[in-house]
């Protein structure tokens, strides 16, 4: 038999609304409450309803998950707040409420995917940027239809929808190859994530398409934001470190901290360093010179996750997919 929210207060001596913050997740009540009623409601069975209002006059509501590790590539940049407003255009479409809750890395992650699965969501949109395989497989217990957005890992068995990163790597790459004539550097970043790996192996498929060595292309390990990416090819350039005539950059950030470094340094770009970069954020076309790079297309990436976790939820094409949204270079100045 399931206890009430008013009789798990009663035993735990809080309120109903402390319960409520605590299980569904919002700011007000510490962590440790959160903890001890997340413990109280596994052990007593809490009962959650998993129907949607009929007053609202929604199907449900979807929530958009974001996973944080350490902030060092999910933060608030345009590319993460576009996502956002694709799956909230996507939801209204379809009559879904959409909510959004964070998960962080130094929580409890079991705790945190037992009050996603207890709270009144239809379905879960993962933002798995930082996280790893490991981390990810104990999202296998919720129970909900989930989507997980931007990460891929083969061993999974869930819907992934994702950033096509080889193609755009290799598209940059070879940019570089074809304009400059000559075997490029790899601004990579140095903080592991999934599409950096991947962004890699369309980096080497493209240098090894053009007949050179994978050895003989200079790889410099820079932080994946535009501070640390200056603050590292600074101290890079000032230990004596020679540039090569061009760079594909794993994001823009990094192409950006790094083209700053290399002016303050006296080089010309694209003149004596050509940069390419990754994911086409709005500061590409205001810096100088503007930045080529690689679009994409974020919001149709969260209309098309809103689309799939809605699929799940009606019951059409459950098997699972693993969608690759294709990339664009967009040609400016930096090469």
């Amino acid at each position: 038999m399931s206890i009430t929210a008013k009789e798990l207060a009663a035993k735990l001596g809080l309120s109903e609304s402390a319960i409520s913050l605590a299980l569904n997740d919002k700011p007000g009540v510490s962590r440790e409450t959160r903890r001890r009623v997340i413990e109280a409601a596994k052990a007593y069975g809490y009962d959650f309803s998993k129907k949607a209002s009929a007053a609202t006059g929604r199907k449900g509501t979807i929530c958009f998950a974001i996973y944080k590790k350490s902030g060092a590539v999910v933060s608030d940049t345009p590319f993460f707040s576009t996502l956002t407003d694709g799956i909230s255009m996507g939801c209204r479409r379809q009559h879904y409420d959409c909510v959004v809750r964070y998960l962080y890395e130094d929580d409890d992650i079991a705790d945190q995917v037992y009050t996603l699965g207890a709270s009144q969501f239809s379905g879960i949109i993962l933002l798995a940027t930082e996280i790893d395989e490991g981390t990810l497989k104990g999202f296998n217990r919720l129970g909900i239809p989930m989507v997980v957005l931007d990460a891929y890992y083969e061993k999974l068995d869930f819907n992934f929808i994702l950033i096509n990163n080889v193609q755009g790597a290799y598209m940059a790459t070879e940019h570089l190859i074809k304009k400059r004539r000559t075997q490029p550097g790899y601004l990579r970043s140095d903080y592991w994530i999934s599409n950096f790996e991947q962004r890699a192996d369309g980096f080497y498929k493209a240098i090894r398409a053009a007949g050179m060595s994978t050895a003989k292309s200079q790889v410099l390990r820079l932080t994946p934001s535009q501070e640390g990416a200056y603050a590292d090819m600074k101290r890079l350039l000032n230990a004596g470190e020679r540039p090569v005539d061009c760079y594909f950059a794993d994001n823009d950030l990094i192409a950006i901290g790094a083209i700053l470094a290399l002016k303050e340094a006296g080089y010309r770009v694209p003149e004596d360093v050509a940069v390419v970069g990754f994911d086409d954020m709005p500061a590409c076309e205001y810096m100088d010179p503007q930045l080529t790079t690689i679009m994409v297309p974020k919001l149709f990436m969260g209309e098309t996750a809103a689309m799939r976790v809605i699929q799940l939820i009606e019951g059409a094409n459950t098997q699972p997919l693993k969608i690759e949204v294709s990339t664009k270079l967009v040609r400016r100045r930096s090469v």
